[in-house]
């Protein structure tokens, strides 16, 4: 064992704790509950606390001394919400409606071979655009995600929608597979950070796969409040994590 007490071990959710979208297995989780009794555990993920419970479980906040979702713009502490806050306050409706509107016009251009439903996602702490749309099968979008890592279709919309709302401070970062993320700049995962750094914590290991300048794990990952490890699969996850604190 390296290490105990303050130290935090802070997770990305897809492609670090489960597969993208998918359920937790029950060795991760059950591996996640022995490396609890050795640090304290965290998780932060763009999506909302209903996605996070469909991959972690309902007792999530149980199982976690701390929850993020949406960036750390909804958290949860000890089992207990802590706080929330919201885009639009942020933004004001103005801005939201042009950001909305334009994400759509330009989905309505968009040529692919499929597209299905809910395009642009609401959230407490961002907008979710997905071309696609969320309401793909599992199958459809791996079929999106092959595709995009050819036509960069997803890179090129946000290099468009950097162009449109440049000055507004406005963040764009892609993740996960078929969708990125639309944000106040600074609410990106760091933003749970602020949080933390209160917390008297003595170190803050973080543990994402998106970690590349873009990716939605980027600032966290590079920031000098976290000690940022690169993953490729939540086995390696549990391979970085058995290395660092039980050997």
């Amino acid at each position: 064992m390296a290490e105990q007490g303050t130290v935090l071990c802070l997770f990305d959710v897809d492609g670090t704790l489960t597969a993208a979208r998918q359920k937790v297995t029950s060795d991760m989780a059950e591996f996640l509950q022995r490396l609890r009794k050795q640090v304290k555990l965290g998780v932060v993920g763009g999506s909302d606390f209903e996605k996070i419970k469909e991959q972690l479980g309902d007792d999530v906040v149980e199982k976690f001394d701390y929850v993020f979702a949406e960036n750390g713009l909804v958290a949860y502490k000890n089992g207990q919400f802590l706080c929330k806050e919201s885009i639009q306050a942020h933004l004001g409706e103005d801005l939201l409606q042009d950001i909305i509107n334009y994400c759509l016009e330009y989905i309505a251009k968009l040529r692919l071979p499929k597209k299905r439903g809910t395009f642009i996602e609401f959230r407490n702490g961002m907008l979710n655009v997905s071309p696609i749309g969320r309401n793909c099968t599992q199958e459809e979008r791996i079929e999106f995600y092959e595709l995009d890592k050819k036509e960069h279709y997803r890179d090129k919309f946000v290099a468009e929608l950097r162009k449109a709302f440049e000055g507004k401070d406005l963040t764009f970062s892609i993740g996960g597979q078929i969708s990125f993320d639309v944000f106040p700049t600074g609410w990106d995962k760091t933003y749970c950070l602020q949080i933390l750094e209160k917390e008297g914590l003595s170190k803050i290991y973080f543990f994402g796969d998106k970690t590349m300048p873009g990716g939605n794990d980027y600032e966290i990952y590079s920031d000098s409040r976290t000690i940022g490890h690169t993953v490729t699969s939540p086995e390696d996850t549990r391979k970085i994590c058995e290395d660092l604190f039980f050997k």
